[in-house]
This record gives C-alpha cells, sequence and structure tokens, in this order.
C-alpha cells in the first residue's frame, strides 16, 4: 500500500540521517581499530564470499606470467579481465615503472595476458592512493569478465544505533555510497537485523526489491543477500560492503567486488583469515604503534599531535586546521594509557625530526609526566620544541608561558630548549 506524502518523507529522513551515522561509523571502524586492521587483497575477500557460496566472478591467481598464461587458458573465457593484486585503490588508473598504464586490463587474448602479466609483476604499480614511489606487485588475479546490464550496492555493517547489525542498500551501485547518500538520500535504503533471528526471508526480499532486482532475479538476490550474512557472521566481520552487486545480461546476480572489515578482537577465533594478513604494504610507523595499541595515522601537515582519546585527537586536528596549520599525524594514545606507550609514542613521533615543525599535546598529564620522568635519565635529550597543555590532576604543574630548559625536570618533562610559537 502506497505510503502517504508525510510519512514519506518521514521515512526519507530517518534513512538520510542514518545513512550519515553509518558512513561515519564507517570510517570509524577503518581509522580507529585498535590495532593495524586486517589487510585482504581482492582476491582473499573473493575467497572467503566464494566459500560461503556467494556468486563471484571465475578466478585464478598467478604469481608469474606463465602462471598467468596458463590461468588465462583455463578459464576459457569470452573475456578475461587481469587485475593487479595491490591494497590501494585507483589500480585501473595507476602506472608501473615498466611503463604499463593501467592495473587493470581486458583482453579476449590468452597470450595477452601473459605479456601484461609479465610487465605487472615484480614492478612497482604508482595510483592516487599509494606513495610517491608506487607499490610492487607479487600477485595478479586472472578473472572471467563478465558483462553488468545493472549495478547495485549492498552492504551489512554494524551500527551502534541499532545495537547491532544492519543492511544497507541502494539501486545505485559502482560509485561512491557517499556520493549517493549526500545526492540522492531516498535511494539508500536499512533494514535492521535482528542478531537473534537472521535476516528472514521477507526482510532479503524487500531489500532485493529496493535495489530493483524483479521477478526471478529479486529471490537470487535475496538468496546472496543471506549468504552474505552468514559470511558476515562465519568470519566476525564488522563490515561486508558489496560494490557493485550486478546484474548480468544471463540473468545472474554476482557480487563483482567485496571489502570485508574484521573485528580485531576475534582475531583469536580467526587465525585462519589473520594469517592471510598482507603486511608488506602497510605503513611501517602505524604496524610499530600497533604493537604498542596506539591509534596512529600519518597525514601531510608539519605539526604533530599526541593526544588522548579519538574524538579530542580528531578536534585536535581540526583546530590546527582550522587556523591555518597542517597536522603531521592523528595520534590517540587511549584512555588507559600506560607509561610505556607514552614513552613509544613519543619515540614514534620523534623518530623523523624534520617533518614537524612543533608538537602540540592536548593529553592525560599524568600519565606523560611520569613516562617522561621514568625514561628521561636513560634516554637521549630531544632537541625539538614542544608546547605542553597540563590540566586536571597536574593542573598545579600548568605555566601560562613557553618551557624554557631550566623547567624540564620542575615539569617532568624531556629535555627541551626553549620554545617559542612561530
Amino acid at each position: 500500500m502506497a505510503a502517504s506524502v508525510a510519512s514519506q518523507a518521514a521515512a526519507r529522513g530517518l534513512r538520510t540521517a542514518t545513512s550519515k551515522h553509518i558512513l561515519l561509523d564507517k570510517l570509524k571502524s577503518n581509522w580507529l581499530s585498535p590495532r593495524r586492521w586486517l589487510n585482504l587483497q581482492e582476491y582473499q575477500s573473493k575467497k572467503l564470499m566464494q566459500e560461503s557460496g556467494v556468486a563471484v566472478q571465475r578466478f585464478y591467481v598467478a604469481d608469474t606470467a606463465s602462471e598467468a598464461l596458463e590461468a588465462a587458458k583455463r578459464l576459457n573465457a569470452k573475456e578475461i579481465v587481469l587485475k593487479a593484486q595491490i591494497l590501494a585503490g585507483g589500480r585501473g588508473k595507476g602506472v608501473f615503472d615498466s611503463g604499463l598504464k593501467g592495473g587493470v586490463h581486458l583482453t579476449k587474448d590468452p597470450a595477452v595476458v601473459g605479456e601484461l602479466a609479465n610487465k605487472m609483476l615484480g614492478f612497482n604499480l604508482t595510483t592516487k592512493q599509494t606513495p610517491k614511489d608506487g607499490v610492487k606487485v607479487k600477485t595478479v588475479m586472472v578473472a572471467e569478465a563478465l558483462d553488468i546490464t545493472r549495478e547495485t550496492y549492498f552492504a551489512i555493517l554494524m551500527d551502534r544505533s541499532c545495537n547491532g547489525p544492519v543492511m544497507v542498500g541502494s539501486p545505485q551501485g559502482g560509485m561512491d555510497i557517499e556520493e549517493v547518500a549526500a545526492s540522492t538520500p531516498e535511494l539508500i535504503f536499512k533494514e535492521a537485523i535482528d542478531i537473534f533471528e537472521g535476516v528472514r526471508d521477507d526482510q532479503a526480499l524487500a531489500m532485493a526489491a529496493n535495489l530493483g532486482f524483479k521477478g526471478p532475479l529479486q529471490r537470487q538476490a535475496a538468496d546472496q543477500i543471506k549468504r552474505l550474512y552468514d559470511l558476515f557472521l562465519k568470519v566476525d566481520a564488522t563490515q561486508v560492503e558489496v560494490n557493485p552487486l550486478g546484474e548480468t545480461p544471463e540473468g545472474q546476480v554476482v557480487c563483482f567486488d567485496a571489502k570485508i572489515n574484521f573485528d580485531d578482537n576475534a582475531e583469536f577465533r580467526q587465525k585462519a583469515v589473520f594469517q592471510m594478513d598482507d603486511m608488506t604494504e602497510s605503513d611501517p610507523t602505524e604496524m610499530e604503534a600497533a604493537k604498542w595499541d596506539l591509534k596512529y595515522i600519518g597525514l601531510d601537515g608539519n605539526i604533530a599531535c599526541f593526544v588522548n582519546g579519538a574524538g579530542l585527537a580528531m578536534a585536535t586536528c581540526d583546530i590546527i586546521d582550522l587556523h591555518g596549520g597542517k597536522p603531521a599525524n592523528f595520534l590517540d594514545l587511549g584512555g588507559g594509557v600506560k607509561e610505556r606507550q607514552v614513552y613509544e609514542a613519543f619515540k614514534l613521533l620523534t623518530a623523523d625530526p624534520k617533518h614537524y615543525k612543533w608538537r602540540f599535546l592536548p593529553s592525560k598529564p599524568s600519565a606523560v609526566t611520569r613516562s617522561t620522568h621514568c625514561h628521561h635519565s636513560s634516554s637521549p635529550s630531544l632537541h625539538l620544541p614542544i608546547l605542553p597543555e597540563t590540566h586536571g590532576e597536574c593542573r598545579h604543574h600548568r605555566q601560562r608561558r613557553p618551557v624554557p630548559r631550566d623547567d624540564a625536570a620542575q615539569l617532568r618533562l624531556l629535555d627541551l630548549p626553549h620554545f617559542t610559537l612561530p
């Protein structure tokens, strides 16, 4: 039955608000996890989906050009897609240092697959998301190329406002869901999942209809939705995102591309999944920070931030930017920070001093002062400008002026030169 205009507007408003909340949580789940998040290559995610009965393209993985050629022959497909496997986006428009342009290629000739793989494997691929020198390609995926008549978006993720998992879908797939939410929020559909019941048949069919699938394709899409939820539970995921969930001319519903985020706290029971973690492309500083349960993300500025709490850390970055500065990093020590973690965080920030003009330290004074005092005698002096700001339990130490070297011992700070703001 058709809803009234008022109820449609109310539903649209609800979907708009919740979609923004979901997308914010999505960013947080990626950026603010307790450790370096699990990285899986595209083919690894496809294997997990395949094992759960989710429909994906036929594919093989190759480490050499000869293996790629043999894989292309075994596929015996009308058209083949060859994809360089790196963790960065923008592969299609990337450039190899071999001179080859593009990390994704279509061809109908298996021999061409071998030639292209020879120019990919062992060479660095540079995209908009890689370091300027690019990332070395060690593996390629050789897959059957399928035509797509229609693209949709579908995801299952954890949503705090629903106290559990939710399905999010849109008939507008193949593009950034953030753009869809901003330009046409009425095309974002959300359905909460009862963790005890799972995805009911009527829910799956309703979501499939919202995605625009009709007739036999609706039931086929509903089946894929339920299988994706089974995968979500099986691997302790916090998000399974399929973009696009596509429809082929032959009347098949296929998951063409997927991103899976995992609950790091479930590593103890997902050992097989976490053993697939590809750390070779991870930032060394972020990896070192993860060893100490520090949340660190390198940025492009020159003002380092050393902060307790993710919210305060993000606000600090915003304030610095608001006043014309550029934060060099996001670093959250966490609420229960220990002295050793503070010390290791200082080591991370000072490992490459030329990157920083000065340091902003909205932090927990007790841990900072105890840490710097305990390690002061065994550590070399850090001749770097630091502006300390203390509140709360150490407010009696607070100074309303820059801290010269003579005051360092009193404040239990590192040995610092006289500091003045630029």
